[in-house]
């Protein structure tokens, strides 16, 4: 279904049970929480699908080792029991991933060991592995860039890795799947009002500029960062729910990094986990916590920032990475939700919280992409008791996420697709010239961009080398090189001019100038 057809909807449909703003991990998951309950469910989101925080995450999909160091048994517990059911519902997506945690300390191991022991039981049968204690010689055969001088040893446990902009296109195809209707480039200007209550919400199609006015039994607000500029338009003055947090990651050569597993520094200066993952043939290294002002939806890296990343990675890493080998830089914010102290981000709650105003607007924020689907799913029975659609059990711990596969195979040429990898393999027997490498430097063919305006309702070069495909993560200069491929590529699908190809190139160029790294000191 093209974004014409989902447009064509929402023209016929006068009065939705469930209308959501925003399209990041919670929009979406509220968004297939309430269509397969069997709600007339539309979602509305401002630019792409996941375009904002949801797609700048350390890409893992975990129990939060951190949040067991504080003490926070219950947060552990419930994103445990996620990650499990996320990694049956959407085993093409998600993986387990090994860690290691360097030890150079004689009291460290004892002290993690047990820890991470009390992690493993406490994830019960969804866990994914027993942690262990390692000799020197086994840390550095699973981690053979490692610091070697005064490693003692380390500790290898399990958690779960995902790519989560491709988890977020996978929610919006399965809310299409179950009859809802996810609309990119639909920005909400304000809401309806009637009898004092929310009644639904005024929209403008950012592609076209027509704007129109929706109705819905109950509108739930779930845009992440800017959900407080949604809860102005419901109460002007009303105080400010989120304190933003900045966390910034590095994209390094796979050399730097070159085993299977991940390296998890347990404390930085600042009190954070940091983690070195290796990530498509690429090691990401984060992330910080840089309390923020504004909220934006280009957040770009401070070069203090970068340095205290590269300043810790040469601290465990046996070749120090520079400032030079960075690949690509990228940040995020966390709608961290204020209680007490907001000035220190580090300590604020990554639990979720939901509101509902005297207006009747829910508001969902808070939490992490582990634990979406238990976020959406309290948000939809909170909404449909609002609205009196009637008790429905959910039914999204047992769903699975489109692409599912039995049996996912992680090393094929179209693995994250899914069960659509043999239609991508048709398309290029079709279109053999589709089998061609977007960029020598990228792992991705041309037919990616082709399925992603066909398939999965990419609309601009953005969309599809920073989505679609990660490009634009995994190399920025390697993804401004690909962009006139691109813009030509989806200029035919879409039907665009050569005003239009050029304008788009201009716009990625400039947006990718932003993931090059600032100017930093080296360590």
């Amino acid at each position: 279904m093209n974004r014409s057809n989902l447009l064509q909807h929402l023209e016929e449909v006068k009065l939705w049970d469930m209308l959501v703003i925003g399209g990041g991990a919670t929009g979406l998951g509220v968004a297939v929480e309430g269509a397969s309950r069997g709600h007339r469910t539309l979602l509305l989101e401002r630019d792409d699908f996941g375009s904002g925080t949801s797609s700048r995450s350390t890409k893992l999909i975990h129990g939060g080792v951190r949040y067991l160091q504080q003490g926070n048994i219950s947060l552990v517990l419930e994103a445990l029991h996620e990650r499990g059911i996320l990694i049956r519902n959407a085993p093409h997506l998600v993986h387990n991933l090994s860690f290691v945690v360097p030890l150079y300390d004689w009291w460290e191991g004892p002290f993690y060991g047990i820890g991470l022991k009390l992690y493993d039981m406490l994830a019960g049968k969804l866990g994914l592995g027993p942690s262990q204690l390692l000799s020197r010689e086994e840390t550095l055969r699973r981690i053979p860039t490692v610091e070697p001088a005064g490693l003692r040893g380390g500790v290898i446990y399990h958690d779960g890795q995902f790519d989560d902009a491709r988890l977020a296109v996978a929610l919006a195809r399965t809310c299409a799947d179950l009859d809802g209707v996810p609309l990119n480039r639909m920005e909400v200007v304000g809401l309806l009002k009637g009898g004092g209550l929310v009644r639904g919400v005024a929209a403008r199609d950012r592609e076209s500029g027509r704007e129109c006015e929706i109705e819905a039994r109950v509108v739930v607000n779930a845009a992440g960062p800017f959900c407080d500029v949604i809860r102005q338009m419901d109460e002007s003055g009303t105080p400010p729910v989120i304190a933003p947090s900045q966390g910034v990651h590095l994209v390094l050569p796979r050399e730097f990094l070159p085993g299977d597993s991940a390296i998890m520094v347990p404390h930085t200066d600042d009190g954070r986990v940091l983690f070195a993952v290796p990530w498509h043939d690429r090691v990401i290294v984060g992330t910080t916590d840089t309390p923020v002002d504004r909220v934006e939806a280009e957040p770009r890296p401070l070069a203090a920032e970068v340095s205290f990343l590269l300043e810790h990675a040469s601290r465990y890493l046996s070749r120090d990475p520079g400032a030079a080998d960075i690949l690509s830089v990228f940040a995020g914010l966390r709608p961290l939700v204020r209680s007490g102290d907001a000035a220190n981000t580090a300590v604020l709650s990554r639990d979720h919280t939901l509101l509902v105003s005297a207006a009747g607007l829910v508001t969902i924020t808070g939490g992490k992409w582990t634990t979406y689907r238990r976020m959406a799913e309290d948000a939809v029975t909170s909404a449909a008791r609002l609205a009196g659609l009637g008790e429905r059990p959910s039914r999204t711990a047992d769903l699975p996420i489109h692409g599912w596969l039995a049996r996912p195979a992680f090393d094929g040429e179209w693995s994250m697709f899914g069960a659509e990898a043999a239609a991508l393999e048709e398309l290029c027997a079709v279109q053999p010239d589709l089998r061609a490498k977007l960029h020598p430097r990228l792992p991705y063919r041309l037919a990616e961009v082709v399925w992603g305006v066909r398939y999965e309702w990419a609309r601009s070069v953005e969309d599809v080398l920073s989505r679609r495909t990660r490009a634009l993560i995994l190399d920025a200069r390697a993804a401004m090189e690909a962009a006139p491929t691109v813009a030509r590529l989806m200029a035919a699908e879409l039907g665009r001019d050569e005003a239009w190809q050029a304008a788009e190139v201009a716009a990625f160029r400039a947006l990718a100038e932003g993931y090059l790294p600032p100017v930093v000191i080296d360590f």
